[in-house]
């Protein structure tokens, strides 16, 4: 029961923090969120740091059990355009949905790491069946360093899908695409 109390919690200051930012992450507003009685959440989390923690650590483990679905589900990519498709129907779920919210929370959470270090290595990538599809289809093209390129790949995604959040605007295909062709290209095939 306080496992499941706790994560009923961390859910609540996820939507907390995507909805009211850094500065209206309290105790307060996520007994509000998680519809319990005032001083639940500081009766689990004494502090803000704590709450901060178990927030980071769920929607870490929200994101990994969402990309390891994924890629399981993502049958071998053939062609840049197929890895293209894949990776903007995961631009669409990060944009829009659910999704969004994690998004707004991922990226609040990934500034205040720069303040608080801990935070970083709890959000560090990890390795999951999503990374890994991408790997293979970089390795399977004969692409030097896959996984320095997949890396690449990946953090320039997570560019576009910034835009797009901050912009309000979708990714377009054409953008990925053209990240998808550099990565299998490379920086000196240009």
């Amino acid at each position: 029961m306080a496992t499941e109390r706790r994560t009923v919690l961390a859910d609540a200051a996820l939507a907390v923090l995507a909805d009211e930012g850094m500065r209206g992450l309290t105790h307060r507003a996520v007994d509000r969120a998680a519809d319990l009685p005032l001083g639940t959440t500081s009766a689990y989390f004494r502090t803000r740091r704590a709450l901060l923690d178990a927030l980071v650590r769920r929607l870490v483990a929200l994101d990994q059990a969402e990309l390891q679905e994924l890629g399981a589900a993502l049958p071998t990519v053939r062609d840049d355009g197929e890895l293209t498709d894949a990776i903007a129907a995961f631009t669409a779920l990060r944009l829009t949905g659910p999704g969004r919210r994690r998004t707004l929370a991922r990226y609040t959470c990934a500034v205040e790491s720069v303040r608080h270090p801990e935070l970083r290595e709890i959000l560090v990538p990890r390795d999951n069946a999503a990374r890994e599809a991408v790997r293979a289809f970089l390795a399977a093209r004969g692409v030097p360093d896959p996984e320095g390129r997949t890396l690449t790949l990946l953090a320039c995604v997570d560019g576009l899908v910034f835009d797009g959040l901050v912009s309000g605007r979708s990714v377009r295909r054409e953008h990925i695409l053209g990240v998808v062709a550099a990565a299998v290209r490379g920086p000196d095939e240009g």
